[in-house]
C-alpha cells in the first residue's frame, strides 16, 4: 500500500485522478478599493451641518445626502470629515467607495456610465467581467452591494463634485442600509431623486478667525501675529468673505512670509478697485469677490517663472496633469518645473494629487482664473508643444508598444506594453478631452489622435470613451472633408457602438463607412467595413441581411 502526499500555496489547486496528482492554477482575486476615502482634511467652525450629516449617514437617516454650497465654501472638505468620523463610529463596516465626478470640469463631467465603471472595478470587477451595457453596469452593481451588505454590512459611497441628478441615479444602492454622499454646487433633485440636503455657508467671523489662526499654529506654533491684531485678522476675514478656500490662501500668504504683518495682508485685501468690481458680480459658478482678490495676491506674489507656468497651465486639457506634461508645456527641465509647480501648491493655487504622485489639479475657480490673465507668452505655441509634443506623441508611442509583433524591435519610449498601460490609464483623461478639444481648435490633430486610442480603449473596454473619441474624429474629419478619414472614424465608431450593444447604430455608421470605401475604391477597407456590418447584422438577427453583406 503506497501513499500520495501534495502541497499547493497560492491560488493553486489539486486533484487526483488515479496514481496521478494534478496542480492548476487558477487566477487570483481581482484587488478592491473598498476603504478608498481621501484623507479627511483639518475643519474649523462646522460642528452643526456635521451633526446633520452624521445623522443622515447613520442607520436611521437617508439613502442619498448631498452637501450643497457655492465653491470654495469647502463641502468636499466637510462631507470627507463626516464620512470619516461615520467609519470611525461602525457605521460601515461593509467598506467605502469614493468617486470623483467632476460636474464642472471645463473638460467635461464624469458620465454615470463612467462612474459605474470605477465603482465596478473598486468593487473587484474584472475589465473582462465587465457588462458592456450601462442598464447591466448598474444591476451588477446593485447586486454586489446587496450582497456586500449581507455578508459585511452597510457601504457608504462618496460621490463629490456631482452636477446633475443623471449623474447620481445610477450610484444610488438599492439596499436600504447602504449611504450615497455627494457634493454639488446645485441642488440636486428630480422627481426620482429626493436627497437630503445638508447646505453650507460661509464660516461665521470666528470659525473665519480661527482657521487662519490654526494654519499658522500649526506651522510655527509661537507666531504671535494672529494675537498681536486681531482687528487686522477680522478685516482680513472680512475682505476674504469667510470663504475657507479664499481664508486657506491667506493663510498661505501669511505663512510663507513669516514677517509679513497681517495688517499688511489686510490693506492689500482692501483695494476695492478690484474687490468692489468683483463684489457686484455672481455669475452661475458661484465666483466671488473674496476668491478672486486672494487669488490676485497669491498670483502678484509668484516668481516670474512661476507666474508663467500658472498662467499657461489652463491649456491642459482635462482635469490634472503630470510634471513631465508641465515641463513640456513651458518647455524646461522636469526637476526645475517641480519646484515652480511646488510653489504654486504652497500658494494653494494648485495641488499635488495624491501627494507624490507628480499629478497636479487646479481648482476649477483658480483653472478659470488663471485663464483670464493677462497672457505674456505665445499660448498657440506652448500648447502645440503638449498636445502634439507631448500627449499625441507619447500617445502614438504607447499605442505602438500594445500593437508590437513579436519578434521585431520593441518601440520606443516605453520598456514594454505594461509601462505604456500605466501611462495610458494615468493620462485617459486628458487624451480623451484633448480629442474632444482638438475637433474644434485643430481638427487634423483629432483622427490621429483618436486612431491612436483606439486599441488601449477596447482593451481596457472603455467603451464608452470610444464612442466619444470616434464620434469626435467624425465631426472632424467632416469638417476637413476628409473621405477617406471620415469613413475610417465611421468604421471605428460602428465597432465601439456594437460593443455596446448598439446594434442599429452600429449598423448604421458601417453601412456609411463600407459606402464611402465603395465610392474611393478602397475593395480592402470595405470589406472590412463589411465583415464587421454583417457580424452586427447577425447580433440584430436580420440574417439573410448578414448573409447579403457577407457574400
Amino acid at each position: 500500500m503506497s501513499e500520495q502526499r501534495s502541497q499547493v500555496s497560492g491560488n493553486a489547486r489539486s486533484y487526483q485522478a488515479g496514481h496521478s496528482i494534478h496542480i492548476t492554477e487558477t487566477a487570483a482575486p481581482a484587488p478592491q478599493a473598498l476603504a478608498s476615502l481621501p484623507a479627511a482634511p483639518h475643519l474649523t467652525g462646522r460642528e452643526e451641518p456635521t451633526a446633520a450629516l452624521l445623522k443622515a449617514l447613520g442607520p436611521d437617516g437617508s439613502g442619498a445626502t448631498v452637501v450643497t454650497g457655492l465653491p470654495g465654501v469647502g463641502k468636499t472638505a466637510l462631507a470627507l470629515h463626516a464620512a470619516h468620523q461615520a467609519v470611525t463610529l461602525g457605521h460601515f463596516p461593509g467598506g467605502t467607495l469614493f468617486v470623483h465626478l467632476r460636474g464642472y470640469d471645463p473638460a467635461g463631467a464624469v458620465a454615470p456610465e463612467q462612474a459605474l465603471e470605477a465603482l465596478l472595478r473598486a468593487l473587484g470587477v474584472r475589465d473582462d467581467d465587465l457588462p458592456p451595457a450601462p442598464e447591466e453596469q448598474a444591476g451588477l452593481y446593485r447586486s454586489l452591494l446587496s450582497g456586500r451588505a449581507e455578508e459585511y454590512g452597510p457601504m457608504l459611497i462618496v460621490a463629490d463634485d456631482a452636477s446633475s441628478s443623471s449623474q447620481l441615479l445610477p450610484l444610488i444602492p438599492a439596499h436600504s442600509t447602504h449611504r450615497l454622499l455627494s457634493t454639488s454646487r446645485d441642488t440636486l433633485t428630480a422627481p426620482d431623486l429626493r436627497p437630503r440636503l445638508i447646505p453650507l455657508d460661509e464660516l461665521t467671523p470666528d470659525a473665519a478667525a480661527a482657521l487662519i489662526t490654526s494654519a499658522l499654529t500649526q506651522t510655527r506654533p509661537d507666531d504671535p501675529r494672529p494675537r498681536a491684531d486681531p482687528e487686522a485678522l477680522a478685516r482680513v476675514v472680512t475682505h476674504c468673505g469667510r470663504l475657507p478656500l479664499a481664508l486657506t490662501i491667506a493663510a498661505a500668504l501669511l505663512t510663507d512670509d513669516p514677517g509679513l504683518p497681517v495688517a499688511t495682508l489686510a490693506e492689500d485685501l482692501a483695494d476695492t478697485r478690484t474687490r468692489l468690481q468683483t463684489l457686484r458680480h455672481e455669475d452661475a459658478t458661484g465666483r466671488s469677490l473674496a476668491v478672486r482678490t486672494a487669488f490676485d495676491l497669491s498670483y502678484r506674489r509668484l516668481r516670474d517663472q512661476d507666474a508663467r507656468l500658472f498662467r499657461l497651465l489652463p491649456l491642459n486639457p482635462g482635469p490634472d496633469l503630470s510634471t513631465e506634461a508641465a515641463a513640456t508645456l513651458v518647455d524646461l527641465p522636469p526637476r526645475e518645473t517641480r519646484a515652480s509647480l511646488a510653489a504654486l501648491a504652497r500658494a494653494c493655487l494648485i495641488t499635488e494629487h495624491p501627494v507624490g504622485s507628480g499629478r497636479w489639479r487646479l481648482h476649477d475657480l483658480i483653472r478659470l482664473y488663471a485663464s483670464e490673465l493677462p497672457q505674456e507668452e505665445d499660448r498657440h505655441e506652448a500648447a502645440g508643444r503638449l498636445m502634439i509634443g507631448h500627449y499625441y506623441r507619447i500617445c502614438d508611442a504607447a499605442d505602438d508598444h500594445l500593437r508590437a509583433v513579436p519578434g521585431k524591435p520593441p518601440p520606443d519610449h516605453f520598456t514594454g506594453p505594461g509601462e505604456a498601460l500605466a501611462w495610458l490609464d494615468a493620462e485617459r483623461a486628458n487624451l480623451i478631452a484633448m480629442v474632444h478639444l482638438t475637433t474644434e481648435t485643430a481638427p487634423a490633430v483629432a483622427p490621429y489622435m483618436s486612431a491612436s486610442l483606439g486599441t488601449y480603449l477596447h482593451r481596457r473596454r472603455h467603451f464608452h470613451d470610444a464612442v466619444a473619441v470616434n464620434g469626435s474624429a467624425l465631426a472632424a474629419t467632416r469638417k476637413l472633408d476628409d473621405r477617406r478619414g471620415e469613413a475610417f472614424a465611421l468604421r471605428n465608431l460602428g465597432e465601439s457602438l456594437q460593443y455596446l450593444r448598439r446594434f442599429e447604430e452600429a449598423s448604421t455608421n458601417l453601412t456609411q463607412a463600407a459606402a464611402i470605401y465603395h465610392e474611393l475604391n478602397e475593395p480592402r477597407a470595405e470589406g472590412v467595413a463589411l465583415g464587421t456590418l454583417g457580424d452586427t447584422l447577425v447580433d440584430l438577427r436580420r440574417f439573410d441581411e448578414a448573409i447579403t453583406t457577407l457574400e
